[in-house]
Order: structure tokens, then sequence, then C-alpha cells
């Protein structure tokens, strides 16, 4: 209860008053809690203020006239629409801070030390699926940062681990497939030739300067040992200017589906996902905003799907510039007042890391 007294000494959302919007506000918690349609006796009994039942209906009656409020089928029960939903979290949702042993834990979830890049963000977006209990999503555009090492190590099998050591220290691996027969003695001799190269060089840069050199003659390199080169470079060559795309939690989206619409609808969200398109259009989405925004059913643009809600937080470095953004996916009753503090420490967290 401590935490709705608190509504009055705000500036109420317009068109409101003071009574409407405890009423509004009791409903859409109580919806986002239960999922369920809320009566007025419910309500009476639930609310920090005493309005009688009948009191109670002749204001939902309002905020139903008004586009706030719809009855999901004969029931005296009412549920938020998309416009109360909005209504509600631009002016009456209350969330507090994360605590420090939340932060704390956030942090060291996210530990980069002895993990590749990829690792740590797939590890950031299973973390925040699991505290928001939705979908989450996590995106990394693709870097361009200077190549401090690469080594080549053989796995058996004709396979080898290609290890990127960028100047500001991330790692990620690639593994690929090495011409039968080739000794270790051409995967040393492939690392040292393009470290010999790769000093202050980006990859796009190392990459052209190979091609040259090779489509010129100029290396010593056996032809077995160029194609160990050319393959490791190539494992990063067909990334264009997407990046990372994570997803987990889709499985959360699902579980409580029983219409045959809304499956195709969450499916169709999962498909667009995947597009490089939706990428840049979610990092465009997060960029014009400081920091945590809600979009409620189309509001986006991006998905066109009612019933679903996206909360999105930019990851920005020292520089202030954006190098990824965060979100959760779920239905339009997830917990607010609980994912967009998470969102938004966590944004901050893998900014710290990206930068």
């Amino acid at each position: 209860m401590n935490g709705k007294l608190g509504m009055e000494r705000r500036a109420l959302p317009p068109g409101l008053d003071p009574r409407s919007a405890t009423i509004l506000r009791e409903l859409v918690e109580h919806y986002v809690a239960t999922g369920d349609p809320v009566g007025s006796r419910t309500l009476s009994q639930r609310l920090p203020i005493g309005l009688s039942p009948a009191t109670i209906r002749n204001v939902m009656a309002d905020l139903t006239d008004a586009g706030l409020l719809f009855s999901p089928h004969t029931s005296a029960g009412r549920l938020p629409t998309e416009k109360g939903l909005r209504l509600f979290v631009d002016g009456l949702l209350q969330f507090g801070s994360l605590s420090d042993e939340e932060r704390e834990s956030i942090s060291q979830s996210l530990e980069t030390r002895g993990r590749s890049l990829e690792d740590t963000l797939t590890e950031a977006s299973s973390m925040l699926s699991g505290l928001s209990q939705a979908a989450s999503l996590v995106i990394a555009p693709k870097g361009e940062g200077s190549v401090k090492h690469i080594e080549f190590v053989a796995l058996g099998g004709n396979r080898a681990l290609v290890v990127l050591v960028g100047a500001d220290g991330q790692v990620e691996n690639r593994v690929i497939e090495t011409p039968a027969g080739t000794p270790p003695s051409t995967l040393v001799e492939a690392t040292n030739y393009l470290n010999a190269r790769a000093a202050g060089q980006t990859l796009t840069e190392l990459r052209g300067r190979v091609n040259e050199e090779m489509s010129a003659n100029r290396t010593e390199l056996d032809q077995l040992t160029a194609e160990v080169v050319a393959s490791g470079l190539a494992t990063w060559g067909a990334e264009g200017r997407g990046g990372t795309l994570i997803v987990r939690g889709q499985g959360r989206l699902l579980s409580d589906i029983t219409e045959i619409e809304r499956l195709s609808t969450i499916q169709m969200l999962f498909e667009r996902l995947e597009t490089q398109d939706s990428m840049l259009r979610l990092l465009e989405l997060a960029e014009k905003s400081d920091g945590v925004r809600i979009f409620i059913g189309a509001e986006s643009g991006l998905f066109g799907v009612s019933g679903m809600a996206m909360v999105v937080a930019p990851a920005r470095n020292e520089a202030n510039r954006i190098v990824g953004a965060i979100g959760v996916i779920g239905p339009t009753r997830i917990n607010y007042g609980r994912i967009i503090p998470v969102v938004d420490y966590t944004a901050r967290v893998i900014g710290e890391i990206l930068r």
C-alpha cells in the first residue's frame, strides 16, 4: 500500500482526476499480476481509499467510454486497452531502483574475463529473460576496432580454432576447416604472417592488405599456408554491416498461448527479429532515447503486433555513442515496474563492455 499513496503528489495524466487515476492504476496492476479481468468488488477491496463498488463501477464506465478499458466478455470485469496501458506506463507507473545486491549480481554475470564477446552477450540475454520471465534480445553492431592478435590453434580432425583479439581486449573465436594433412607448422606460419601485418589495422584493412599481397604474389607463403590464412580471414568476412543479435526465452511467449491466431502472430514476430532490417530498426529506436523506451502493441512500427509490448534501452559508450541495445519482448501484461530498471542497468553494463 505504501507504494500507491504517492500518486496524488505526481502530475496526473491529462483527463484523469485523482480518483480515476487511482482506480485505473489498481486495475492495471491487478491485470499485470494475474492477467484476469477486474471487477468493481475486487477493486473496492484492494484500493487504499474507501470507495463503494457502485462508485467504482461508474468510474470504470467512464474509463471504458474514454477507450482506456474494455470488457473481454459479458462479465462485469474490465481489462486495460493498449491506450490505457500507455497512459499507465507514461503517467501512473511507479518503479524503484535496483538494490546494490541486484546490481552486483548483474555485473558479475556479465564479467568478460576469459569469455568471448558473443558468450558474454548470450549470458546477458539469458539473464534478462530469466529476470523478466519474457523473451529478451541483445544487439551489438558489427565493430571495426583494430586487431591486436590473431592465432590459429589445431583442434584435430582437419579443424582449427581462429582466435581474434581486438585492441580493446575483446576475444572472438571461429572454427575453420583446414586442408587434409595440415601440419602444426603451417598454423604457426599463418599466425606469424598475419600478426606481422595486424598492428593498428582493422579487420577490413588487414583483409585488404593480405588479398593485395596474395594477388600480386608478394608473399613467401606456400599454397597450404595461404589457404589457411584466407580461410581464417574469411570467417569474419560474411557478416557485413550487421552485427550480433541474440534472442533468448522465446518459449516464454508460447507457454500461455491457446489461440491459433496468437500463435501465428508470435511466430511472425520471431521471423521478423531474424532480419537485419529489424536489427537496424531496433538500434534506431533505441538511439532516439537517452534511456528506456516502452512500445505497446504496434507503436514501434516494427512488428505490427497487438497484445505484445517491448521495453528497449540503448547501450552507450563513454563518448555517448550507441554501441548496442537490449530489450525485453512479452505480452502487454509484463511487469513494467520490475523490468524497466533491470533493462536500464543491464544496458549500462553492456555499454561499458562494448566501449
